[in-house]
């Protein structure tokens, strides 16, 4: 079985319940999250071993985020330990005319202080099929930054696939200009993902939606880019598609266009990223593969949580219904 890597932190995300305004609530309830994490499990789910790296804090907190990962399965062998705390993230969902909230607070936290030369990337990838991070990563700081950088070398170096998401926090990067460190990344990465406002921020590029994967093959080299494409039509309902350039093929395929009625928004571009993933671990064809992933992103955004379940028999129901 081919085994994937993923590099990123993992937060402790706290909700209130139903439509409620952070702080009205006594309540918060709790989920374990995290874009690359989010992937990792959402392949597990599919059938493919995922294994996955970051750093969290000795304790209680740092013990239960362990134990979430172990439950669903994800390889949790390479995780280090250390630090002061564990990132946090509020979210409050949108309702009616309010659109979704979230508040960060994950300065200081374990991943952002750590030490880049603390992973052996050559023993982590040893017999891998494929690493995954994401824009996130190099925005939290020097250490976690060279640490990606470190972990893309070792898998360009063993021949292992690199996919990069360009997933965009403004709050992150405010005040600096993301393309310094995002652009070497994009240039070694074999499948970009992103969707148009990503790819804006972090690398500077614009382009129409059909243009931008074609373009973004001849700018930085990459074998596949899929631009995700999510249509806010109510605070309960999205429009969920995209789109795969093929830079073998030289030929663009768009997905169906699926309406979705949204329970939780958060992280369904990363069941997205794992459902690629998975389908062209496959061999699918990159057609075959797009429609795969889509349904996996919108079949993610009807159920709570960060982390997306669904099993390949059920988005394989999904696509065939829709063709």
């Amino acid at each position: 079985m081919t085994r994937v890597v993923a590099f990123g932190e993992l937060l402790l995300r706290l909700s209130p319940p139903g439509e409620q305004r952070l702080f009205e609530s006594p309540e918060l309830h709790t989920f374990f999250g995290g874009a690359e994490a989010n992937v990792a499990v959402a392949l597990t789910h599919l059938g493919v071993e995922a294994d996955y790296v970051t750093r969290l804090p000795e304790g209680p907190i740092g013990d239960a985020a362990l134990d979430a990962l172990r439950r669903e399965g994800v390889g949790i062998a390479s995780i280090l330990r250390g630090g002061a705390r564990l990132g946090l993230y509020f979210v409050e969902p949108g309702a009616d005319l309010r659109t979704m909230r979230v508040v960060y607070d994950r300065t200081g936290s374990a991943l952002a202080q750590i030490d880049p030369g603390a992973i052996d990337w050559t023993r982590v990838l040893a017999g891998a099929g494929w690493f995954h991070s994401t824009g996130i990563t190099p925005a939290l700081g020097d250490g976690p930054a060279a640490a990606l950088a470190r972990a893309i070398a070792c898998a360009r170096a063993e021949r292992v696939p690199v996919s990069l998401d360009l997933n965009y926090r403004e709050a992150l990067w405010r005040g600096r200009d993301p393309r310094g460190l995002v652009e070497p990344l994009a240039r070694q990465a074999d499948v970009l993902i992103g969707n148009r406002e990503a790819v804006r921020a972090l690398l500077g590029v614009e382009a129409p939606r059909d243009a931008l994967g074609p373009l973004l093959v001849e700018r930085y080299g990459s074998r596949i880019v899929a631009i995700t494409e999510r249509e806010i039509l109510g605070a309960r309902e999205h429009a969920w598609s995209a789109t795969l350039y093929d830079a073998a093929a030289r030929a663009l395929a768009r997905s169906r266009r699926h309406v979705v009625r949204v329970v939780d928004r958060v992280g369904g571009g990363d069941s997205f990223a794992a459902g690629l993933i998975a389908a062209l671990l496959d061999k699918q064809a990159p057609a075959a593969a797009l429609e795969f992933a889509v349904a996996a992103g919108a079949l993610k955004l009807a159920v709570p949580g960060d982390f997306g379940r669904a099993t390949a028999e059920e988005i394989q129901r999904l696509v065939h219904q829709c063709t």
